[in-house]
């Protein structure tokens, strides 16, 4: 069974090209209430057997650039917060959970603190398994529930929502080009938790999981009907496109415009270039040329892009963009899913929904209406950067400079989605799958090198904490406090420990440890590092204690695998820190 409906999501996100946008006719733009869409449309999936709620996805177009490019630490952002919220929400409404957990606890801190002396901590040791199971610790719930929380029309729009201001002096940017006095790096948003950019992601992610829970629960249409799709692949760079003027333009081989390199308000790029750049000045000019000079037809065709990179025209050793694109439309019931490879701007979206709708309705004698429903995909199958809108190409912003295949790549996506819609429509087959993509795998260039072999120090285990728990002079912790403990480890990059985790918390429970958080959790950091004075690998693992932590006895666990010398066995061990009282 599969419910549908949709509502906003409340500051999810805000336009990064305002000025671009602007550039949309203004009986367009009139049209709708935003620069951005905002609406929020989820897929609620019930098991027919049993009527029991098995997963949810929902389309909502807003960028995961909450976490700034200075961030090191491998992260899920503003949607991945938003899925782990989802997640854990549904599996604490149908288990008990280590929140619900509280009669057994120690009445007064004094005791707290006394239980967490008394319990002998354990150092590192070595697990014999093939793969340590103890570092599975999310699956131990039983739960299968999945929330997705996809992409969509999302190139124009950021979830640094308070704003593009200039670091120097803390104005806004040029409203036109997102720099300061010429410098795009100096130009950053600034998300709702701003400066702590782990409280906006955190912040978006709420919001984003807010808005689903809330459809997920309203849902009450069942949708009915077909369940059915169209694939093609189409090359992109030279497309025959006819206009509703009847004027016909073509599609040109990929290329880059100096709008580019300059970045984003989410990720300012490099020194020299500004958004909205329509000339490239001699010294840029002079590399590009190194690397591979333009043809006369690329220029004519990209114009007014200025191309600083024809990636379309570079072949060695393998080609640097993509020719051959997919595209996609899914049908269940009157819910249309358009899958595109790339990054659709606010109003590219909307006019590539409405035209496929149109379609649908004119060409399927009734069986589409007014109700059908259609959501973006973004980023599906493949990845081409960028679809801007001809207006807005035409001011080169970053995502017009990002749109590779020429200022008509919208409208030949516009007409390929509705050859499919009108097969779709008609009951009709594809006339053609189109060429294949080539296969690149076994031509991949990689620069980085495996992990070496290593050994911790004489006399120290793989596990065995550097630094323990340092308590408070209190004796205890408190919420908002960030206890931590340093364990000797190996590289991470043994074993990546999918679907598992580097680093837990855990709460004493009777005689028993149970999990409350591991490494996907925000408030939990896991860093891999080498020791100055030795070179041997480290890892620490800090514990932001949140507001809503019970009162209790806790440690911290380090899960590690290792090569072991002289072979490719990996083996996997654990370490412990102390126990310590938090109140």
């Amino acid at each position: 069974m599969y419910n549908l409906p949709f509502r906003e999501v409340k500051g999810g996100g805000i336009n990064r090209s305002p000025s671009a946008y602007l550039q949309n006719p203004a009986e367009e733009r009139a049209r709708y209430h935003s620069n951005v869409d905002r609406e929020m449309t989820l897929l609620k999936f019930v098991d027919e057997a049993s009527g029991e709620s098995i997963g949810s996805f929902n389309w909502y177009a807003t960028h995961g650039t909450s976490m700034s490019r200075d961030n090191k630490l491998i992260s899920g952002d503003n949607k991945g917060v938003a899925a782990r919220l989802f997640e854990d929400f549904f599996s604490s409404q149908n288990n008990s959970s280590p929140s619900t957990i509280t009669s057994t606890l120690p009445p007064d801190i004094g005791q707290l603190v006394k239980k967490a002396r008394g319990i002998k901590a354990s150092g590192g040791h070595e697990c014999s398994k093939e793969r340590s199971e103890e570092a599975k610790v999310r699956k131990n719930d039983g739960s299968l529930f999945v929330a997705a929380f996809c992409q969509s029309n999302v190139g124009d729009v950021t979830p640094n929502v308070v704003g593009a201001f200039c670091i120097d002096t803390g104005k806004p940017c040029d409203f036109n080009h997102s720099s300061c006095n010429g410098n795009d790096q100096l130009c950053v948003g600034r998300g709702p938790g701003y400066p702590d950019e782990i409280l906006s992601t955190k912040m978006i992610g709420e919001r984003q999981f807010i808005t689903a829970w809330k459809l997920f629960e309203s849902a009450s249409e069942e949708l009915r009907g077909k369940i059915d799709y169209r694939h093609v692949y189409v090359n992109f760079t030279n497309i025959q496109v006819k206009l509703e003027n009847k004027k016909v333009v073509k599609t040109c081989p990929a290329a880059l415009g100096p709008g580019f390199a300059a970045g984003t308000t989410d990720g300012p790029g490099a020194f020299g270039f500004q958004q909205g750049d329509t000339k490239i000045n001699p010294f840029w000019k002079h590399l590009r040329d190194l690397l591979k000079k333009p043809s006369k037809h690329q220029v004519r065709c990209q114009s007014p892009k200025p191309v600083l990179l024809s990636t379309g025209e570079m072949f060695d050793p393998y080609p640097w963009a993509p020719a051959i694109l997919p595209i996609q439309i899914l049908r269940l019931g009157k819910l249309i899913i358009l899958s595109v490879p790339g990054e659709f701007t606010t109003m590219s979206g909307r006019r590539l929904r409405e035209a496929v709708k149109e379609t649908l309705i004119s060409n399927g004698n009734g069986e589409f209406d007014q109700d059908t429903h259609v959501v973006i995909a973004g980023l599906t199958n493949t990845y081409s950067q960028y679809i801007a809108t001809f207006e807005e190409y035409h001011q080169q912003r970053y995502e017009a400079a990002s749109t590779l295949y020429g200022p008509h790549t919208l409208s030949a996506y516009i007409q390929e989605f509705n050859k499919l819609a009108r097969a779709m429509a008609k009951g009709e087959k594809v006339a053609a799958k189109g060429p294949s993509p080539p296969d690149l795998s076994s031509q991949q260039l990689s620069l980085l090198l495996g992990p070496f072999e290593e050994s911790p120090p004489k006399g120290i285990k793989f596990g065995d904490t550097k630094q323990d728990i340092a308590l408070p002079k209190r004796g205890y912790f408190s919420k908002g406090d960030r206890p931590s403990a340093t364990f000797w480890s190996a590289n991470p990059r043994h074993d990546l420990l999918t679907e598992g985790t580097f680093a837990a918390v855990e709460m004493h429970q009777g005689k028993k440890w149970l999990t409350i958080h591991d490494d996907d959790d925000l408030s939990l950091f896991f860093k891999w590092q080498l020791d100055n004075s030795s070179l041997h690998g480290l890892a620490i693992i800090e514990w932001e204690i949140p507001n809503h932590a019970i009162s209790g006895v806790y440690r911290l666990r380090h899960f590690g695998a290792s090569k072991t010398s002289g072979t490719s066995r990996i083996s996997y061990f654990t370490g412990t820190s102390h126990a310590f009282a938090v109140k």
